[in-house]
């Protein structure tokens, strides 16, 4: 819950190579105090059934900056069943890494202002992730 003096943060990820939410992504919150601060972690939480990370930590007062670092490589892997849905339009011999996926972490830095919740959805797929300020 927001209050005058701190901002809050939501999150949740849609896989859209199988139009469905993605469970079991590891999110890690981090906050600064400024442009020049150093970023302090202050934990994570991993998406539910929903793609849904409910249980982020609180931002400390004073946060102007915050970090989410989605870890989406492992739940790639753990996909298996779905990786023929997920990459049927990608050309067969494609340099996507070792794995199998191009970004193997997305990390999203944005500024808030007190008072204010900060919904930032992560739209996610293995060649590419698009974000944005949701409500």
């Amino acid at each position: 819950m927001s209050t005058s003096t701190t901002a809050s943060v939501s999150t949740h990820i849609l896989d859209t190579s199988v139009g469905r939410p993605a469970p079991g992504v590891a999110v890690r919150l981090a906050a600064r105090g400024g442009r020049e601060a150093d970023w302090q972690a202050l934990g994570g939480s991993a998406t539910d059934a929903d793609g849904r990370c409910k249980d982020l930590p609180a931002l400390p007062e004073g946060t102007t900056h915050v970090r989410l670092d989605f870890a989406v490589e492992a739940y790639f892997e753990h996909r298996d069943n779905q990786r023929a849905d997920a990459q049927q339009d990608a050309p067969a011999n494609r340099d996507s890494g070792a794995a199998g996926v191009f970004f193997p972490e997305v990390a999203i830095t944005f500024a808030v202002v007190p008072g204010e919740h900060y919904h930032v959805p992560l739209l996610l797929n293995p060649f590419g992730y698009s974000v944005y300020r949701g409500s």
